[in-house]
């Protein structure tokens, strides 16, 4: 059988999905993976997120791998693939197609956590007693480059300084362990529960 017509009998992406449903977080537009994860729009780890999503592709050699430009409204992402499958007789088969996924709202655990009244289990009260701000301001610009904001479910400004709640108390130990590291501080540790019965 000649190459043309084993191309038009043999569909080697036969058993892969052509559409798949992806989750992302409406608030915090992380991926679902199935733990939640952050990625860029047509970025390396979003590819890598979409690949794994995608059954039957151990069958086939993947030879290629791009994003297709959608409108970002669209709720559609699209990957041009290229893969190869080697059939009758040692002869191998290239071909290429278009997956595309459809990405729904789901809420992850963080923000719906953030959601929900009283959700925190420990809080950083940050405070300076002067009468400039530019500590704070300097912080504020290290919080944001080095990204330890991100663990935080509610960030509230005070008179005299922030508190930052946390959803797990090693978070904001963390958190402690950054401003030691970044300013000279003196912290006291409280411990306390607080319950409701309703």
């Amino acid at each position: 059988m000649c190459v043309s017509c084993l191309k038009g009998q043999v569909d080697v992406t036969e058993g892969i999905p052509k559409e798949i449903i992806m989750h992302q977080c409406r608030g915090c537009l992380k991926w679902s993976r199935p733990q939640w994860v952050s990625a860029d729009l047509e970025s390396r780890e979003l590819l890598a997120i979409c690949l794994k999503k995608i059954t039957g592709l151990n069958k086939v050699k993947l030879v290629d791998a791009g994003w297709i430009w959608t409108e970002p409204h669209s709720k559609r992402l699209k990957l041009k693939l290229t893969v190869q499958k080697e059939v009758m007789n040692g002869a191998i088969l290239q071909q290429s197609f278009i997956v595309t996924f459809i990405v729904r709202n789901q809420q992850c655990d963080d923000c719906q956590a953030s959601f929900t009244n009283h959700s925190w289990k420990a809080v950083v009260q940050v405070r300076q007693k002067v009468e400039h701000k530019r500590t704070f301001f300097f912080l504020e610009q290290l919080i944001l480059k080095h990204r330890v904001h991100e663990k935080t479910t509610s960030i509230e400004s005070q008179p005299d300084g922030v508190d930052f709640f946390f959803v797990e108390r090693n978070h904001a130990l963390r958190f402690v362990d950054f401003l030691q590291e970044t300013v000279p501080i003196s912290y006291v540790e409280i411990i306390s529960t607080f319950m409701t019965i309703g």
